[in-house]
């Protein structure tokens, strides 16, 4: 209970944590199966929550679908394509921030900002509009 009170938690990761403090796979497995059935533990709500997470920081969605995999998380149910999160200018917010409002002249410049906004897991639609243009403001 104490590792559900700081933050949600997928599955996996409650069983990995539970399993290397020595506890038993099958009293594990039981004990997640009757946090699931009581509503505590929700796969759902680890997933929303960590999406709005990862976007408050910067990263796209396919480094944030690649990292809820590796917590266990196969299915997003569309939740990554909500309409509240604008990608394209999350990119462009991201690019501004680490290396200021003006676009790239030089093709070297250019592709460092573009290995970079991929690196943050955006795709190339949505690192095209970040470098498209300067900013308005």
């Amino acid at each position: 209970m104490d590792l559900l009170a700081r933050r949600e938690h997928s599955r996996l990761e409650l069983e990995r944590k539970l399993l290397a403090r020595s506890f038993s796979e099958p009293l594990v497995g039981a004990v997640l199966d009757e946090l699931e059935d009581d509503g505590l533990l929700s796969a759902e709500r680890f997933t929303q929550s960590f999406v709005e997470s990862r976007y408050s920081r910067g990263q796209g969605p396919h480094r944030i679908e690649k990292e809820l995999a590796e917590r266990g998380i196969e299915s997003t149910d569309g939740y990554l394509d909500d309409e509240r999160f604008d990608w394209a200018a999350l990119a462009r917010e991201t690019r501004i921030k680490r290396f200021g409002k003006g676009v790239p002249d030089d093709f070297a410049e250019k592709a460092r900002q573009m290995r970079f906004l991929e690196y943050r897991g955006f795709s190339r639609d949505q690192i095209r509009y970040a470098l498209r243009f300067e900013d308005e403001e």
